[in-house]
């Protein structure tokens, strides 16, 4: 069977564009071209998971644009739910580490047990477990720590606000002390609802948030 000129020059070419691709440079997303990116899961409520504010505005997105301008390569995940518990969040922790191996845990949950007044001793072992989870699979945890309006008495408060620093010693995770540092007692940077930081405030959050965060990059 002879073919004909047309068909052999377009098989030429597909084999010169063949041989091309074969030794060309790899691209961004391939191996080869820098670290493979770490990943990041934050799992949190309401206050990681932009509540109120636009997509992209919360503090998430504030880490994620600073990891891209110092060319650090992680990917986050935010598996925040509005409105979870402790007990929530440990129910569905280990799905979600099978679905995205997190070589950091960003883990802020507890403020809904205590604005329901739930039992400190009950969200610590919450807490406690999902921090063994994440280590468990060996990534790090940093654990970001709440405050409650002294009006649900002073001493439930003081244990509330207390189990985070405990528990950082007990396991070894780092410690944010409090989230809302330096915005807590200014009402412009809440929305009506007076619980749910504004857009404003999510910079200074994630300023908070990346004083504990960034001695932990790899």
């Amino acid at each position: 069977m002879r073919w004909g000129k047309p068909i052999v020059l377009l098989l030429g070419f597909a084999l010169l564009l063949w041989l091309r691709a074969g030794y060309a440079e790899p691209g961004p997303g391939l191996a080869g071209n820098g670290p493979a990116p770490g990943h990041i899961l934050v799992f949190g409520d309401s206050l990681s998971a932009e509540y109120g504010l636009p997509r992209g505005s919360g503090w998430v997105g504030h880490i994620e644009q600073r990891l891209a301008a110092r060319k650090q390569a992680y990917q986050i995940r935010n598996a925040s739910i509005s409105g979870d518990t402790t007990m929530g969040g440990l129910q569905r922790l280990p799905q979600t580490l099978r679905e995205f191996s997190a070589d950091i845990v960003v883990l802020q949950l507890g403020a809904n047990d205590g604005l329901r007044g739930l039992p400190v001793a009950a969200m610590k072992d919450n807490l406690r477990e999902m921090i063994a989870l994440s280590q468990t699979q060996g990534a790090e945890v940093l654990l970001v720590g709440q405050h409650i309006p002294p009006n649900y008495g002073q001493r439930y408060a003081r244990e509330f606000h207390g189990a985070f620093a405990e528990l950082a010693r007990e396991t070894g995770a780092t410690l944010v002390p409090f989230m809302l540092e330096g915005i807590a007692t200014e009402p412009g940077m809440f929305q009506p609802d007076g619980l749910h930081p504004t857009v404003e405030a999510q910079r200074h959050i994630a300023d908070t948030i990346w004083a504990g965060l960034e001695p932990l990059l790899k």
